[in-house]
């Protein structure tokens, strides 16, 4: 934390950060375990749930369309002890969940734009039902009383125009009221957006992106990620693609309301960032952390809700994602756009490679008097996280203290700046999300409550002292890869980088864990590793 708190004072823009390194809780992670799948780049460990019955953690092998099941009665030595196979089911897993001992997994189907299916099994791993839910099923969690499942239903499309198709997104409810074994299709409901089809212009008008060639509201909603209310009452559902998301009443599968996220402004100060991979001054990399005219789209993925002051919170990881599908593709770079001389009288400037011009942008969005113009410049991701009340009001965000950290790890030799997860280039993630957050959890642990947030591409977890909602603060950084400036990563040589692209991220608490400590689990998708982080604190 010392050479932190030094590297931060040494950046000017960060100087104001350096106030978040005191604490009245100190936390470290220290990764203490890793298994190994063997698999590069192809999904080898993704999303990962853990049974404090048994010890074990199921993890998403979307490679072998299987499920790797890991004893972690030794978190130090975390050993595979069986795997499920799902190509019986359909395709690809894309998500494993854990109640008591069942194992809830949900499974896209071939082709995925058919309805997938989620399948139950018990903690022998023998199958025990099967529903079908929505197309590409992408999330399914339960309830905390175990009652219900339900399972986001992303509807990506195969494509545009003929011969394509577009399913509607949703979210399945499963009732497990007669138990899994008796589970049959009656069991399940569909919280449907069809209600909101004949609602588009108002939607467009509130800020919800609904932009897909030829789609209705509910074909264009693409359901990402779900967060149960604390009562288990209510979810809220990520609309990643549309920069909203979903209010569900869980008893009676009916969507409440759909709300838009609003956009970052990037010349607010606090919400600097770097948006170009040759800004140098010689058309080469360098850290160049700034405020530009631009605002960031939060399209965020991954979501929890938490109870702090008597009030329930949803915290949300704010990725990023484009739409590219055969027959459109939706980001471009700003240097391929014109920018409305009234808007942006420093237009040219501003599309030099070293400021905008590398950046990726909206070619859907900004274009406010329909002249073909762009009137605001659209980002994706808020190179963040956030926040929200249930209204979806902004209490928190960590503006742009991601990306300034990572910054001063770079000076100080520990980290390459805004590197990919399949690459050790500095500076090759500025023009697109910078080091895109993608997955997320939520614990308590001495006292405290506390956020890690996973960046998908340089790697590695976030901490923040989540408590007091309006008043979240940085504590730590983390990250079990190994950087080698120039190395080359491929799949002769990825094992010897370490952990290679978090995709799933889950808290383990003190009172769950096999060795009494709260611990952190992580999937990587890139090295197929999944890494077991023991949270200490520190005096």
């Amino acid at each position: 934390m010392k050479t932190l708190a030094a590297c931060l004072l040494a950046i000017g823009a960060s100087c104001a950060l350096a106030p978040l390194i005191t604490f009245a809780v100190d936390i470290e992670l220290a990764p203490i375990g890793t298994y190994a799948s063997g698999i590069f780049a192809q999904g080898g460990a993704e999303i990962v749930a853990h049974d404090p019955l048994t010890q074990r953690l199921y993890v998403v092998n979307a490679q072998a369309a299987s499920v790797d099941v890991l004893d972690i009665s030794s978190p130090t030595a975390p050993a595979k002890v069986g795997s499920i196979n799902l190509l019986l089911f359909g395709g690809v897993a894309n998500s494993v969940a854990v109640h008591d001992g069942l194992v809830a997994v949900a499974v896209e189907a071939v082709p995925k734009t058919d309805p997938g299916k989620v399948v139950f099994f018990d903690a022998a791993l023998v199958p025990l039902s099967a529903v079908e839910v929505g197309a590409l099923p992408d999330m399914l969690t339960f309830t905390h009383d175990g009652r219900f499942v339900l399972v986001a239903n992303e509807g990506e499309p195969s494509g545009y125009g003929e011969g394509h198709v577009d399913p509607e997104g949703s979210v399945s409810v499963i009732n497990l009221r007669r138990g899994a074994a008796g589970l049959n299709q009656r069991d399940v409901r569909t919280a449907s957006f069809r209600r909101f089809d004949t609602q588009i212009a108002e939607l467009k008008a509130a800020g919800i992106r609904i932009f897909g060639p030829n789609a209705t509201v509910a074909q264009d909603l693409e359901p990402e990620y779900i967060a149960v209310s604390p009562n288990d009452k209510f979810a809220w559902v990520t609309l990643q693609e549309n920069n909203a998301m979903a209010t569900i009443q869980v008893d009676s599968a009916t969507v409440i309301s759909i709300t838009p996220l609003g956009l970052k402004d990037h010349s607010a100060p606090g919400n600097a960032f770097d948006a170009s991979d040759r800004d140098n001054g010689s058309n080469g990399p360098a850290i160049k952390i700034a405020n530009w005219p631009v605002v960031g789209m939060y399209l965020p993925d991954s979501i929890a809700a938490y109870s702090a002051n008597r009030g329930t919170y949803l915290v949300m990881a704010n990725e990023g994602d484009a739409r590219d599908w055969p027959g459109f593709r939706e980001d471009v770079r700003l240097a391929t756009r014109t920018l409305d001389p009234v808007a942006f009288p420093n237009g040219a400037a501003l599309k030099n490679n070293a400021n905008l011009g590398r950046l990726n942008v909206s070619s859907v969005d900004g274009d406010l008097d329909g002249d073909g113009d762009l009137d605001r410049i659209h980002s994706y991701g808020a190179r963040s996280f956030t926040i929200r009340d249930t209204f979806g009001t902004v209490v928190f965000d960590s503006g742009d203290q991601f990306e300034t950290i990572l910054a001063a790890l770079h000076i100080a030799g520990e980290v390459i700046f805004n590197a990919s997860h399949d690459n050790n280039t500095f500076d090759a993630r500025s023009p697109s999300k910078g080091p895109e957050p993608e997955g997320l959890a939520l614990g308590e642990a001495f006292g405290r409550t506390w956020a890690f947030i996973g960046l998908e591409r340089i790697g590695g977890l976030m901490a923040y002292d989540i408590t007091e909602p309006a008043a979240a603060q940085f504590v730590t950084y983390a990250n079990n890869r190994v950087f080698s400036p120039g190395a080359v990563i491929d799949a002769t040589t990825f094992s010897n980088f370490g952990d290679l692209g978090p995709e799933g991220v889950i808290f383990i608490s003190a009172s769950d864990s096999p060795n009494g400590e709260p611990l952190v689990v992580v999937g990587n998708e890139i090295s197929g590793t999944t890494t077991i982080y023991q949270v200490n604190q520190v005096q």
